[in-house]
């Protein structure tokens, strides 16, 4: 037993936005996942996960080259270097995937300026409360701000789903806002964010579907008491599970 002394910080609870969004989603699937021991025997890999994961690394890899080899092409071909073929159901299934997505990925990059590097790739955040300590990475931290001070920090956040995104997915997404509260630590104006998705219906590029992440003043205060009233939840099924 280890004794207490007056006036010693509490210890926070370190999560990330997976576990946050894990607990409000099914809490017994928080505790099956991340408390109860031994854990539940990880299944088959997913197909899906193969191909997020193919298109986040080619993008992340693209930005790393020299500026004068941040072509469409070079693209492409990081997508086909880097292809993961787990959880798809054979090789003529994967090589369609592929296909597909070195498409979206050209077409997404053909978009951007390549001498214009983000503020940071793959870069991780972090924030806090009274009870809990959060950090994540971002896809993509986009400096957008002019010399006189005006513009904003913007997260990209890249998706790979079939799901047409929305403004207000990103306004009731607790991922996103907890990456603009924390990149907000760092800036002077709250962080905007932008979701690309790959499954853009009306051509083969990774979508510019434009949402705002850096929700209104009450939104962020909303968000902040759902992570708040996580944490203190989070920490009694500790306790109780001990």
């Amino acid at each position: 037993m280890q004794l207490g002394f007056d006036g010693m910080p509490q210890r926070l609870y370190a999560c990330t936005p997976t576990r946050l969004s894990t607990w409000l989603d099914c809490p017994r699937r928080y505790r099956m996942t991340y408390l109860d021991r031994p854990p539940p025997a990880k299944g088959p890999p997913w197909a899906h996960n193969s191909l997020g994961a193919s298109v986040h690394n080619a993008l992340a890899g693209w930005w790393r080259l020299p500026v004068s080899a941040r072509t469409v092409t070079a693209a492409g071909d990081l997508l086909e270097q880097g292809w993961l073929t787990d959880g798809f159901a054979d090789d003529a299934q994967s090589a369609a995937h592929r296909r597909r997505c070195r498409a979206m990925v050209e077409g997404y990059v053909a978009r951007l300026d390549p001498a214009s590097p983000p503020a940071g790739v793959e870069r991780t955040v972090a924030t806090r409360t009274d009870l809990i300590a959060v950090s994540g990475r971002i896809d993509r931290l986009d400096d957008r701000r002019g010399p006189a001070g005006g513009g904003e920090l913007v997260v990209v956040d890249y998706k790979t789903g079939r799901h047409l995104l929305t403004a207000d997915d990103a306004r009731s997404s607790l991922p996103l806002a907890l990456y603009a509260l924390a990149a907000e630590g760092d800036a002077t104006a709250m962080p905007a964010g932008r979701a690309a998705s790959p499954a853009e219906r009306a051509g083969t590029g990774l979508g510019a579907h434009r949402r705002v992440a850096g929700p209104p003043a009450a939104s962020r205060g909303g968000h902040r008491g759902r992570v708040r009233g996580s944490g203190r939840a989070i920490r009694r099924r500790r306790r109780w599970s001990r």
